[in-house]
């Protein structure tokens, strides 16, 4: 249970971060936010430790792939 929730938050505190650098206008909710900040996060983590960075890196890399996964899903939004 505790996993969870800390997913819950790391990917609230990525997604926020990665939406504050974003230019312009995303018009997502905060759930959306949240699970796609959680699989930056995820992604990001793994990138990070593949390579073998430290954490200060592992939180760029995670806000970087959030802020794409965030383009992807607007992108697709706009297309439908």
């Amino acid at each position: 249970m505790g996993t969870i929730i800390w997913y819950i938050v790391v990917g609230a505190i990525i997604g926020a971060l990665a939406r504050l650098f974003m230019k312009g206008e995303q018009p997502m909710g905060i759930v959306w936010t949240i699970i796609l900040g959680a699989l930056g996060a995820g992604i990001g983590g793994w990138i990070a430790a593949a390579i073998g960075l430290g954490t200060v890196f592992e939180w760029i890399i995670s806000i970087l792939v959030a802020m794409g996964l965030i383009s992807l899903y607007l992108s697709i939004q706009n297309k439908k």
